[in-house]
């Protein structure tokens, strides 16, 4: 009970966001492809750019990012073939991307602040990258596909600025070099914002939303599948193992693992659904609804986990 209440109470300005992302773009007539733009071509590299100066790297800390990758990757072509005849417009590619990935960002980062000590916090943070990476590349692939051919979408995917923030933002800590102090209050600054206007698509993506054509309990009812029960079953599959016969992995990847594997759908669908015109709507209610199950479902997966 206690979990619950805390995280309930940490969360609930994250849905305030949401409503007043909802009543701009309906009554105040904010362009939802402005924010969108935005998040994604400015605020995203920047904050990328930086979270990247600000890791140590070590072994265990690269496994969790390409596991992270690999797995999101490898769900969301699976989706993308074994579903691409079920829909006739975009939604088996959002249903693609968001089935790959999950709300790291925007819900899990305040959510493993909470729940987590500050190492193992930051080490969930340095995991973030790799969705942010996954969602402009292979998510942003898939996505296109709904719109554009593979080599249009290949050539998107290599105009996003967030890819190249993210390789310079490694070599520069490869190099020895670390944000300077005076540039720390600053950033941190753009991470609150990237956070509150991402929150907000998840509303502004509710414009225009039409319950017959936008609620399809087919595409709710698989990435649901994907998100609340696959990926915590794989993961924790994973950690079986490694604790029992492995041993390559600790306490802290573990519990980084398996937060993880519980967030809700990622909030980013909307944002790339709005970009690339691939049913926002439908998507945005998917997410909104998997993030409200959320403030029941995390506490009860934790306690049954053991709790952190």
């Amino acid at each position: 009970m206690n979990i619950f209440l805390v995280i309930l109470g940490k969360i609930f300005p994250l849905y305030l966001n949401i409503i007043i992302g909802y009543l701009a773009t309906r009554y105040l007539k904010v362009k939802r492809e402005y924010v969108a733009t935005l998040l994604v071509y400015i605020l995203g590299p920047i904050v990328i750019f930086f979270a990247v100066l600000s890791i140590e790297i070590n072994l265990q800390l690269v496994f969790l990012p390409i596991f992270i990758f690999v797995f999101g990757s490898s769900i969301a072509f699976y989706i993308l073939h074994r579903y691409k005849n079920h829909w006739k417009d975009a939604s088996v590619n959002t249903l693609a991307f968001t089935c790959g990935t999950g709300n790291t960002g925007f819900f899990g980062i305040p959510l493993a602040m909470i729940l987590l000590d500050p190492n193992s916090a930051n080490i969930f943070i340095f995991g973030t990258l790799a969705s942010l990476l996954y969602e402009n590349t292979t998510g942003f692939f898939v996505t296109a596909k709904g719109s554009f051919t593979a080599r249009q979408s290949i050539v998107k995917i290599i105009k996003l600025p967030l890819l190249y923030a993210f390789i310079a933002g490694l070599c520069f800590n490869l190099a020895g070099f670390r944000t300077p102090e005076i540039i720390i209050p600053y950033f941190e600054n753009l991470k609150w914002a990237y956070g509150i206007l991402g929150m907000m698509m998840l509303g502004m993506g509710m414009k225009g939303f039409n319950i017959h054509e936008d609620f399809d309990k087919k595409y709710i009812r698989i990435s649901y599948f994907f998100k609340f029960f696959f990926w915590p079953a794989v993961v924790l599959a994973i950690i079986f193992v490694d604790k029992n016969f492995i041993n390559f992995l600790n306490e802290e990847i573990y519990k980084v693992m398996f937060l993880f594997s519980i967030v809700p759908l990622a909030g980013n669908t909307v944002t790339l659904a709005v970009l690339l015109k691939a049913k926002p709507e439908k998507a945005s209610f998917t997410v909104l609804l998997s993030t409200l199950i959320s403030i029941v479902y995390i506490p009860v997966v934790l306690a049954l986990y053991g709790g952190f």
